[in-house]
């Protein structure tokens, strides 16, 4: 076979398609322009302490789930340790002080909340049982081929989170509960679908946990298995432009001038970083001022946490804090009130430990607020930009002490990043989250396809199906499928858990 497939940037999803592309005796080559692969799977170290940026936990992977599968198809699972979040609490929500948990499992989820919630313990059940049914109605999300049930799918694709939450339960406080999660997927109020909901609830209530060591031990196996079936990975390579002919694309060029000839190329990038990669009129206006126009995601103002040395326990589950009643609109805030709402979780760094030595808490920032800083590089932004970091930190950190006193005695020093920050790592569009935003009100003009207007130029990554490490990888299959077909990909998945 030996077709050329060059695929530009070594995130997650650009990773996966090369190790699924180069299992089946395709020659790839992955560029990425970072000194790191990994995009959001990247940790860093400050004063010899680790941080995670972006995959802080995962979901869905007890032997036979279905990330487990993939991983297992990938060949990560011999090569990465995951620890699993208590499955008593994984989730705990305080809002103003008032404390929820989330419990993995139909049953223990139903039987925990409906402990606070008695009047509403069959409702409970019954929104359980709807998010199951709607998260197995994808072949790809369930890797069942029969299950494939498109008119449900559609329907709660434009259904609004809350519009359905209306319509199962009464208790208002019960609503806002089960929307706690809201940060994970930047869910906003009458706008992101209820499905999107669905499947990120399900991934993490099957199961949930940390990656020993930090996410990156998944990036550096991915970059190995690529290896593996002689495939290359480079790094430090920018591409600066994609060539085409007059029907197709032809080669990638690096900065410095190296072209690479490709039969195909995938771009596991921001669709807007794309278009600017492409001079051509296969790219025609139209599909230039969609990709340029389309909603993002909000983005977040990060604080990681260096702790002394035996002073801070480790919680083996994930806190959110809402300075409101209200998961919702915490992205709509003002110079005074900000932040309205956190996610601190820790790293894990071995089985059972009873201290961390790092954690990180993140909070919504409209990329607005550091608009004015674009164009800078890293570490050399100014002073103004440094003072208002700090400030935003000390404020982020006082809101979660209110949560957790002891916090602030537990700290030996501190360090933050911006939307602008994750802007310059990841390419993604204002700093987004997660990149894209899905919005009911825009239908399907707010969702990208993986096939561009030029029929052998694929996209990859969170924006073509969903973020997080299950919406990319079965993204990665959706764009591998132009190369394999669906159901063959399916059926390498299954020969690979047998």
């Amino acid at each position: 076979m030996n077709k050329k497939c060059v695929i530009i940037g070594g995130g997650l999803g650009g990773l996966a398609c090369g190790v699924i592309l180069a299992k089946n005796g395709y020659n790839v080559t992955v560029l990425e322009q970072n000194y790191q692969t990994g995009g959001c799977l990247q940790c860093f170290y400050r004063k010899g302490t680790k941080f995670e940026t972006g995959m802080h936990f995962i979901g869905s992977a007890l032997p036979q789930q279905n990330l487990h599968k993939l991983l297992n198809y990938l060949e990560v699972t011999e090569n990465v340790r995951l620890n699993q979040l208590d499955p008593e609490h994984y989730e705990v929500f305080s809002f103003k002080g008032d404390r929820f948990e989330f419990a993995t499992g139909r049953e223990a989820f139903i039987e925990n909340l409906s402990g606070q919630f008695p009047h509403e313990k069959d409702n409970i059940a019954r929104y359980y049982d709807l998010v199951m049914k709607i998260s197995n109605a994808s072949s790809l999300h369930s890797l069942d081929p029969a299950h494939n049930d498109v008119a449900l799918s559609t329907k709660y694709q434009l259904c609004s989170i809350n519009e359905v939450l209306d319509s199962i339960f009464s208790d208002e406080m019960l609503k806002n509960v089960i929307c706690g999660e809201n940060p994970l997927f930047a869910a906003e109020r009458n706008k992101t679908p209820f499905s999107s909901h669905a499947f990120i609830f399900d991934f993490y209530n099957q199961s949930a946990f940390r990656v020993q060591g930090g996410s990156d031990a998944i990036s550096t196996s991915l970059l190995n298995t690529i290896n593996k079936y002689g495939g290359t990975v480079l790094t430090r390579s920018k591409v600066t432009k994609i060539h085409c002919n007059e029907s197709k694309a032809t080669s990638v060029e690096i900065e410095g001038g190296n072209v690479i000839d490709a039969d195909f190329v995938i771009a596991g990038i921001h669709p807007a970083r794309l278009i600017e990669l492409v001079d051509s009129h296969l790219m025609r206006p139209a599909f230039r001022k969609r990709m340029s126009s389309l909603p993002e995601t909000v983005g977040c103002f990060s604080t990681y946490l260096k702790f002394k040395p035996g002073k801070q326990p480790y919680y083996n589950y994930n806190i959110y804090g809402y300075d409101q009643m209200s998961p919702w609109n915490c992205e709509i805030y003002s110079k005074d009130n900000w932040p309205r709402g956190y996610l601190y979780m820790h790293l894990n760094e071995q089985p059972h430990q009873q201290w961390t030595s790092s954690g990180v808490i993140l909070s919504y920032m409209n990329f607005e607020d550091v608009a004015q800083w674009r164009g800078t590089r890293v570490g050399h932004r100014g002073e103004d930009y440094e003072q208002f970091k700090l400030e935003k930190a000390e404020r982020l950190i006082d809101l979660v002490a209110r949560d957790l006193p002891e916090l602030k005695d537990s700290i030996e020093c501190y360090y933050t990043s911006t939307p602008l920050t994750y802007l310059d790592y990841t390419g993604t569009e204002a700093g987004a989250m997660y990149g894209v935003a899905k919005d009911i009100n825009l239908g399907m003009s707010s969702r990208v396809h993986h096939r561009t207007k030029i029929p052998n130029l694929l996209l990859t990554g969170q924006n073509i199906n969903s973020h997080g490490i299950l919406g990319v990888l079965v993204g990665s299959i959706v764009t591998c499928s132009e190369f394999l077909s669906e159901n063959e990909i399916l059926k390498q998945i299954r020969e690979a858990n047998e």
